[in-house]
């Protein structure tokens, strides 16, 4: 018999009639209930796809401190349904009665309800006060180039401010209207709920980290959020008073990205 076609026989599936024989024989041995071949016996006999991992970038370096992806219990659509009502609710609060009676309009956030990183600013300036979007004037231009320098879109982050109204003239927020507001910034993150934030500047660094350290001392270090982990570095307005700082935010912007796995 040709060896090539008896190794075509041995490795072809056995006929129906084979297979009756055999079960025929083992009825009469006593053999009445055969094992099933378990879950994980399926999956070590199961052909090998050769498709990457998609929870690992290829090509780009794991980071030494990987967290596993935020598990979201949310169907989809849901969490930008949810930012909507919450908006709604941003627009008609008046708990600030000076900003609400200043303001144009109130600015909520924008960007991917399903980012893995929020930027979280101070508060809106007289073109974001216009526009009833975030980080459109000169500093938000600046972040848009800070943002693709990351090899990101604005559309793939999610960018909100502390404070929803335009502090008159420009102003810091004060303890209050922080704490007036935190609720609705707090509601943000937790639907969002990104893998990181990036706090720009010392309001929005203190009022998420309730710490009263400077945006020097807390630059550089990483902190948690809830399930989210959160760096600091200069606001964007800083920078255009203070261009040599760049570099410093690029710094940042480097530990920010080595942690999500790409390599600037």
């Amino acid at each position: 018999m040709d060896d090539t076609k008896g190794k075509a026989r041995r490795g072809a599936a056995p006929s129906p009639r084979a297979v009756r024989q055999k079960l025929e024989s083992l009825a009469d041995a006593g053999v009445l209930d055969l094992p099933r071949r378990t879950s994980a016996q399926a999956a070590r006999a199961a052909p090998a796809t050769g498709l990457p991992r998609s929870d690992v970038p290829q090509g780009e370096p794991v980071p030494a401190r990987r967290r596993p992806a935020v598990t979201r219990t949310a169907e989809p659509g849901e969490q930008g349904r949810m930012l909507e009502v919450l908006n709604a609710e941003v627009a008609g609060c008046r708990s600030c009665e000076e900003l609400a009676c200043a303001r144009t309009q109130t600015v909520f956030g924008t960007g991917s309800s399903e980012a893995r990183i929020c930027f979280l600013g101070e508060a809106p300036g007289a073109d974001e006060d216009a526009s009833g979007i975030p980080f459109v004037g000169r500093a938000g231009q600046l972040l848009t180039k800070i943002i693709e320098a990351c090899r990101l879109r604005r559309e793939d982050v999610y960018i909100l401010n502390v404070l929803k109204c335009r502090p008159p003239g420009n102003r810091p927020p004060t303890a209050d209207e922080i704490s007036n507001c935190r609720g609705f910034f707090e509601r943000q993150l937790e639907i969002i709920r990104p893998e990181f934030i990036c706090c720009l500047g010392t309001t929005a660094a203190q009022a998420l980290l309730r710490s009263e350290e400077p945006i020097g001392r807390l630059r550089g270090r990483w902190f948690e959020h809830g399930d989210s982990q959160v760096i600091c570095t200069y606001h964007p307005s800083y920078l255009l008073r203070n261009p040599a700082a760049k570099r410093h935010v690029w710094d940042d912007m480097k530990i920010l990205m080595a942690r999500t796995g790409v390599d600037l």
